[in-house]
């Protein structure tokens, strides 16, 4: 049994646990990951996960909460930085992009959890992220379009979408070619096409 992570407090250790779920998911597909598995790679026993987790969904949900609080946190930090409507989209596009970058497993969490058919509390925790997200990313819109940086007659709703679907789309193209790091170089001119296409006509 690894001894260090034997004495680690119980928060911690539910931490260490789900930061091991991430790194999994980034090797494999994450509906394959087992209790034993997470054990393995953590040098426990599967007692010892289930003294934190009662069960494996129980594992995935916590999980999903600290994507959501991982996410939604810098979010919140590029906002308050007070930049431009257009500017703090281009900035929360960016720290989108350094997330999945730093951590690949979160995306196939994230479309494995939203892909299931049967409800569960990591599923709608899922599906709270991505409309907490959107409500932002629509409110930095209407922003923009009062202060001249997007155009006037874009619908909002529809330009948050498109916003949400750029970045799924660079991440799952990124995890199709198995090259996690092009969405680094991709990102900067994906969003200038974003932009061109909501910003200001003349």
């Amino acid at each position: 049994m690894n001894s260090h992570l034997k004495h680690l407090p119980a928060l911690e250790r539910r931490a260490v646990t789900v930061e091991t779920v991430i790194a999994l998911a980034a090797e494999q597909n994450p509906s394959e990951i087992t209790t034993a598995s997470i054990a393995k790679r953590m040098g426990l026993t599967q007692g010892a996960i289930f003294r934190h987790f009662p069960t494996k969904d129980a594992i995935f949900e916590a999980v999903m909460e600290w994507v959501a609080e991982k996410l939604l946190s810098r979010q919140e930090k590029v906002v308050q930085k007070g930049l431009s409507p257009l500017a703090t989209l281009e900035a929360i596009f960016v720290a989108h992009i350094e997330f999945v970058a730093e951590h690949p497993g979160v995306p196939r969490i994230l479309f494995g959890e939203l892909q299931r058919g049967e409800s569960s509390a990591a599923k709608r925790l899922a599906q709270t992220l991505i409309h907490r997200y959107a409500e932002r990313v629509h409110h930095l819109l209407e922003e923009g379009k009062q202060c001249g940086e997007v155009d006037a007659s874009l619908e909002s709703e529809a330009g948050a979408i498109l916003f949400i679907g750029t970045v799924q789309g660079l991440v799952m193209q990124s995890l199709l070619a198995g090259d996690v790091a092009r969405i680094r170089r991709v990102a900067p001119q994906a969003f200038a096409i974003f932009r061109r296409g909501i910003g200001r006509t003349q």
